[in-house]
């Protein structure tokens, strides 16, 4: 056995020579972000190596690593295969101040929670009627006890001495007692799995007043950017599907005691959570194999709404809690794009409403006055900030707006911070003002130095830079650090830019309608709620003619959650919504990768 040390944090790990740096590091329980889930092609996953036994870096390897980078032994841990002790120092940093949208519009509804409470005098037990306090309550009550816990007896135990006791239901099942009269403390929590960030609020359902949210970056991103490399990374990992339900439990767990310390409540009178996710996600909460998902035909174990004990997975609320997960379509269309089509009101509607949730995975509901077909794009992390050369999330020092004139570039910057990269409403932004102003060409090619320089532009020609014949234009600079938007980024957002399109018009020709038949276009999801009208419309996302009919209803995922928290019959109508949605497989329509291809080139 050989010895790592981790340099900024003095620990030592034995670990067994074969593997790369990247599996030692995740195997001892380390977190370093690998977005690519190890295969080598975001060049995130950088360590300090100041001792060990390795082999020179690949031309791989080399394409992600500047000189100077080289010069001060940072390797990317994924291409490092070491031999011996190793001395690394792990890079990471901490990401201030993250900016994720935690609210969304909400429809008016009756409460109706499924959870609620009843107090009940209890009478007691004597020598000359020596009954069981199993017996006393059903006496108390009036009515025959129906549970199926052993909580509920443990409880029971301890509420002897009360004169009065607080009964929990769930809709018409008795699933807890407390002592004394607890009726005033009725709460659940409302959270949205992203594959990005994780979203939690707090909610009184003896009110129907939400009281506080806490949003976190899903921690499973370290293991994997997107769903396909989470999927990879289970398959790959011996503890792989352990390790990423771990986290995301852990997460969640930490953001409701966050919730109830801050606002002085009980984590035990927390009594249910309701979660909307997309596919892979509710899999992975519920530590439930993802191999299916990942091959053809991309079938899911599940996709109906889920009933369960919160205990089951860890959650650590009231001992008698209860996990709601909310109703999907397929492994395409989630709980969460379900959710934003109750929210919208698409089955309802007597509109043509076009519901988009623009993230990684591009999933969408064509509404035709109530009849409703989905498709789902595989966008890509891009427009998030992912799979970008400064790419990052949206906390503080992202570059969030960018603007060029002929004085050269505006920016806006989150936090007014000192810009450290650009996130995904920026890179949008970029592009969209790059395509405006002409910049780039239909094809996305970054016009040359000289070109510009010959058209009278000079001081835009000193932002564009070529380096190893390839070419960028510089943001800002700061000494030696420079923050730039690369042909490869523009083509990372192209690539989104055309999924998502492309299944617009796919979707909208499959329902047999025309573009100036959509009324409305409905943006939903964490990410989309940044994003500019004149982003979305710049690069071609959504066409120009519809830019006053674009709406934003935040996230969408969330609030459904809120409201099958706060009323048993959306929960009823979102499960019957479910079955109503029509999927519709992109790939599978003539002309498509015609289509694709046209809808990659900016107009």
């Amino acid at each position: 056995m050989s010895i790592l040390e981790i340099y900024n944090k003095d620990i030592f790990y034995n670990y067994q020579e074969g593997k790369n740096l990247l599996d030692i590091l995740q195997d001892s329980g380390e977190i370093i972000e690998s977005p690519c889930g190890g295969k080598g092609y975001c060049g995130k996953c950088k360590v300090q190596i100041f001792k060990g036994n390795l082999d020179k870096p690949t031309e791989e390897e080399l394409k992600h690593l500047s000189k100077k980078e080289i010069g001060k032994g940072i390797r990317l841990s994924c291409f490092v295969y070491p031999k011996g002790d190793i001395c690394v120092k792990l890079l990471y940093e901490e990401e201030k101040n993250y900016k994720a949208l935690s609210d969304g519009y909400i429809p008016e509804i009756e409460l109706n929670p499924i959870i609620h409470k009843e107090v009940i005098t209890l009478e007691k037990p004597t020598l000359e009627n020596n009954i069981s306090y199993e017996e006393v309550l059903k006496k108390s009550i009036g009515r025959k006890l129906y549970y199926d816990n052993t909580e509920f007896l443990k409880a029971l135990a301890n509420v002897y001495r009360e004169e009065k006791a607080t009964l929990v239901y769930y809709e018409d099942k008795l699933i807890g007692i407390e002592a004394g009269d607890t009726k005033e403390k009725l709460y659940g929590a409302a959270v949205d799995i992203g594959t990005t960030t994780v979203v939690v609020s707090l909610i009184d359902l003896n009110i129907g007043k939400e009281i506080a949210t806490e949003t976190s970056i899903n921690p499973q991103k370290e293991y994997g950017l997107d769903v396909l490399s989470r999927i990879d990374f289970v398959k790959r990992k011996r503890n792989g599907l352990y390790l990423l339900q771990k986290v995301i439990v852990d997460c969640i767990n930490s953001l409701l005691e966050n919730l109830c310390n801050k606002n002085d409540i009980d984590i035990q009178n927390i009594y249910e959570v309701s979660v909307g996710a997309n596919a892979t996600m509710m899999h992975l909460l519920l530590g439930i194999g993802t191999n299916t998902i990942g091959k053809s035909p991309y079938a899911t174990v599940f996709s109906k709404e889920k009933n369960l004990w919160a205990k089951s997975i860890g959650l650590e609320i009231s001992q008698f809690g209860r996990l709601y997960c909310l109703s999907g379509v397929s492994s395409f269309i989630g709980a969460d794009i379900v959710a934003g089509a109750i929210v919208a009101n698409l089955k309802h509607t007597k509109d043509n409403v076009f519901f988009i949730d623009i993230g990684t995975n591009g999933e969408m509901i064509l509404s035709k006055e109530g009849k409703l077909a989905s498709c789902s794009c595989a966008a890509g992390p891009a427009l998030e900030g992912a799979n970008i050369s400064c790419g990052m999330r949206a906390a503080e020092g992202a570059i969030e707006g960018i603007q060029f004139n002929e004085e050269g570039v505006a920016l806006q910057v989150i936090g007014d911070a000192e810009p450290v990269g650009i996130c995904g409403s920026g890179i949008l932004e970029a592009i969209a003002e790059l395509n405006k102003k002409e910049l780039i060409k239909k094809s996305g090619r970054l016009k040359r130095k000289e070109d510009l320089e010959r058209e009278g532009r000079h001081v835009l020609a000193e932002h564009i830079m070529e380096e190893d014949k390839k070419r960028k234009i510089i943001i800002c600079k700061k000494g030696d650090e420079i923050i730039s938007i690369t042909q490869e980024d523009i083509r990372q957002v192209q690539l989104a830019k055309g999924a998502i399109s492309s299944g617009f018009y796919s979707l909208i020709d499959f329902m047999g309608m025309d573009i100036d038949d959509i009324d409305s276009i409905v943006i939903a999801g964490q990410f989309g709620r940044h994003l500019k009208t004149s982003s979305l419309t710049g690069v071609g996302i959504i066409p120009e003619s519809l830019n006053d009919r674009i709406n934003y209803i935040g996230n969408s995922s969330k609030t459904g959650a809120v409201m099958c928290l706060l009323s048993k019959d959306v929960r009823k109508e979102m499960e019957d919504l479910a079955k109503d949605i029509e999927y519709f497989e992109l790939s599978t329509k003539e002309g498509y990768e015609k289509l694709f291809t046209k809808c990659l080139t900016f107009g």
